[in-house]
This record gives C-alpha cells, sequence and structure tokens, in this order.
C-alpha cells in the first residue's frame, strides 16, 4: 500500500497559483471554523471574511494559525496584517489573503 505524503511547511504546494491557494483558504475555513455553518456557502476570491461569512477578529486569528501551520514561514501573517489598516482588516476578501499567499509561494 503506497500512502501520499501531506504538504508540510517545507513542502512546496503544487500548483501555487490562486485557484489552488483559494481551495486551501476554504479547506482551512472547513476546518478549523466549522460551528459558523459554511456548508452550502460559496467561497470566491470576492468574498469577505466580516461581512459575508460574520468572522469575529478570534475567527481570523484562528484561521490564520491554520494556514501558519500549512505554509509555514513561507507567508508571514502578523506582518501582513500589520500592514493594514483596520478598515482593510474589516473589509479583508478572500481574495486579498489569496493573492498574499501565492504571491509569497512564488
Amino acid at each position: 500500500m503506497t500512502t501520499t505524503p501531506t504538504p508540510d511547511a517545507t513542502t512546496p504546494l503544487p500548483g501555487a497559483g490562486e485557484n489552488a491557494v483559494l481551495a486551501e483558504v476554504t479547506e482551512a475555513l472547513h476546518a478549523v471554523l466549522p460551528e459558523i455553518g459554511l456548508e452550502g456557502t460559496a467561497i470566491t476570491m470576492d468574498t469577505r471574511f466580516v461581512e459575508d461569512l460574520d468572522l469575529e477578529s478570534i475567527d481570523l486569528v484562528t484561521l490564520t494559525g491554520e494556514l501558519g501551520h500549512r505554509y509555514g514561514d513561507r507567508v508571514d501573517f502578523p506582518a501582513f496584517f500589520a500592514s493594514l489598516e483596520l478598515s482593510e482588516i474589516i473589509g479583508l476578501s478572500v481574495g486579498h489573503v489569496v493573492r498574499h499567499i501565492a504571491g509569497c509561494q512564488g
């Protein structure tokens, strides 16, 4: 029996383009925040974390923690959030995070 190794922070993700990263972010949302009831909710690049998904700041922290485990030091989430104004964090879209992650992968 053969097994496929799961990517970790030291393994490059295949196809680290925006579509692959969007799938990873969506998977992470479902994995760490099952209680917010995302079943049947389409997650797109335009989906906003606060307005559309009703996430609170602690939910974003939990999500970025999960993404940090997936991407390791390749994506510096604390620096990313520190570079944003409060209004930008409130209006943050999935696409903004996806583009940031994809940009760090290249």
